[in-house]
């Protein structure tokens, strides 16, 4: 297991010199070659990293899982430039990218980052939804990448710190939503993006990907057409992400999305299905009878794993660590353990039912599309579209100025607004070249460019990495994406009915009862949690010394939280949870 590491400075003595100090350069290291760049693995890392790989005069290393590598090799057969049948995933990518160029990387159906040494530069790729994860900086006019935000926080030329303006974004958001990390210097790359880095330290972006609205006009009335090409979609998304000569391992809440991807893995698979679910209690509400009826359905080996509020008190920092940007999302813990039960199993892939929500039009929408229907444009209370997308989150965001110290607060005044993290794909001032037409589009693109790739998919990436797992989400695929973007919003929201194409393309996969359920949502009892098992956890860690120190939250604020006053329930919680999330993650990276 590893991760990446590259470097361009002015000499190749300075690259490795810069390499070293992040740890990267250990007795396997293979040197480049390169003038003034190298190329290394961080060994001992949770990740996929291998490399480095030489062709046509480029070397690179990466994190890379192909899921159509077939069509790959066509597509280079046709240029009369075949590798080798058998070569590594991230061999093959770099020669798509190298003979390609950006439509080569567009090509690729897979989970990847790729850093390359191309002449001078240090190009840097990321795949088409975010399914992986590259962070890059500048110090001491030399670039340096690495898909471990660790590795560059060792880098001590960067002398980095915490990152206020980001803060403020995790606490509104409970995730990163772009380009920012908590440190000082630290950008990550964007999900479809071809990053060049020269060595005087300018950068330029191209665009490989990125979701187009092509909706047909009129729409037609009779949805089968699009239902019909949803399925075959869905099947080919499925049946690619399966391991090979193994049990397929599925992670299953009982909701449509994990349901579905089950039924299709029961369906498409030629080895037993393992299902995974959750309990917190048999006292506490859950979706076990959902998840049990889809799995004896789908006949496959059901496993329901308990989590207790003791379990999550005793991992939380643990989980918090691995994630290289926070998440405050209570399922990290349990998220956890499912990998490794999963492992535990001897299965070295699982699937699971991410992205439904937001490629094809769930739940969390409803508050925007109701804002939107009784919005009086120029009344007091209006707000335009982005503003009232912040608010929608319902997390810290209304409560900073309570929760944030006046110093914190007066260093923030000239940080640029949190709205420009999605106003690209709201508003029409927001300036997004790839704006979509439709609001129930645009709201699904923020969503995917947002959450999607900042907050779900990088959650399961570096939760089942830290197993030897890996997580993989049919419903991100490429094409079903494009599908849902190509598919009229009448037929995603259909009356009352969320994700209705979705629901209709498997309706013969599933019992009718989850086919048609309501969304309800795993129900983390993080209230309980809080005034429990984490009790003397959140007092000891957000009230002691080192967060007072900090001086980044009010004590008096923190403190009526936690004695359960000021907001109401059960956001009370929730809100508490993100505060204790980043300070767990401030302390695991030293900050």
């Amino acid at each position: 297991m590893a991760r990446l590491c590259a470097c361009l400075a002015a000499t190749t003595g300075q690259a490795r010199a810069h390499l070293d100090a992040m740890g990267a350069l250990g007795p396997g290291h293979v040197p480049a070659g390169v003038q003034g760049a190298e190329l290394s693995l961080l060994a001992g890392e949770h990740g996929r990293a291998e490399g480095p790989f030489t062709a046509h005069g480029r070397t690179a290393v990466g994190e890379v899982t192909l899921h159509n590598r077939p069509v790959l090799l066509a597509a280079l057969a046709e240029l009369a430039a075949p590798p080798p049948p058998d070569c590594p995933d991230g061999e093959l990518l770099l020669n798509c990218w190298a003979l390609l160029g950006d439509a080569g990387v567009a090509l690729a159906e897979g989970m990847f980052v790729l850093a390359v040494l191309d002449g001078p530069d240090l190009v840097l790729i990321r795949d088409h939804v975010g399914a992986r994860t590259l962070f890059y900086a500048r110090a001491d006019a030399a670039w340096a990448a690495s898909t471990s935000l660790r590795a560059l926080r060792r880098w001590p030329a960067l002398g980095t710190s915490m990152n206020l303006s980001a803060v403020r974004s995790f606490l509104t958001f409970a995730y990163l939503p772009g380009e920012e990390t908590l440190l000082t210097g630290v950008r990550e790359v964007l999900p479809g993006r071809v990053l060049r880095l020269h060595r005087d330290g300018t950068c330029t972006e191209t665009v490989h990907w990125e979701p187009r609205e092509r909706i047909e006009e009129p729409p037609p009335e009779d949805p089968g057409g699009h239902v019909l090409a949803l399925r075959g979609l869905l099947e080919r998304a499925t049946a690619s992400r399966l391991p090979v000569a193994e049990p397929a391992a599925v992670l299953l809440s009982g909701g449509i999305d994990s349901s579905l991807v089950t039924a299709l893995a029961a369906k498409l698979h030629h080895h037993p299905v393992h299902t995974y679910s959750i309990s917190f209690g048999d006292d506490l509400p859950n979706e076990l009878g959902y998840s049990g009826l889809v799995a004896a359905h789908c006949h496959t080996r059901h496993r329901v794993l308990n989590v207790s509020g003791a379990a999550v008190a005793a991992r939380l920092a643990e989980a918090a660590a691995l994630l290289d940007s926070p998440v405050g999302d209570p399922l990290t813990v349990p998220n956890l353990m499912l990998a490794e039960a999963v492992a535990a199993d001897g299965a070295s892939v699982v699937l699971n039912g991410e992205g439904g929500d937001p490629v094809f039009g769930g739940p969390k929408n409803l508050p925007m599309l109701v804002q939107e229907m009784h919005r009086t444009p120029g009344a007091p209370w209006d707000e335009d579209r982005a503003t009232a997308y912040l608010r929608s989150y319902r997390k810290c965001w209304t409560d900073l100025p309570d929760l944030l110290t006046a110093t914190a607060l007066d260093a923030l005044r000239e940080a640029p607004p949190l709205e420009r993290h999605v106003a690209p794909y709201l508003t029409a001032e927001g300036g997004g070249p790839y704006r979509m037409g439709h609001l129930l589009n645009q709201l699904l693109h923020c969503n995917l460019r947002t959450k999607g790739a900042h907050h779900i998919l990088t959650k399961v990436e570096r939760l089942t990495s830290s197993q030897g797992v890996e997580g993989r989400s049919p419903l991100f695929d490429r094409s079903v994406v494009d599908h849902a973007f190509a598919t009229p919003p009448s037929f995603k929201l259909r009356g009352t009915a969320e994700k209705w194409i979705l629901k209709e393309a498997v309706r013969d996969l599933l019992p009718g009862t989850v086919v048609d359920r309501p969304k309800s949502g795993m129900r983390v009892p993080v209230q309980q949690w809080l005034t429990g098992p984490l009790r003397d956890l959140g007092q000891d860690l957000l009230l002691g010394p080192r967060s007072r120190q900090r001086g980044l939250f009010r004590p008096e604020t923190v403190r009526g939280w936690l004695r359960g006053e000021g907001a109401l329930l059960p956001r009370q919680g929730g809100k508490l949870w993100l505060v204790l999330t980043l300070e767990l993650w401030l302390r695991s990276y030293d900050v």
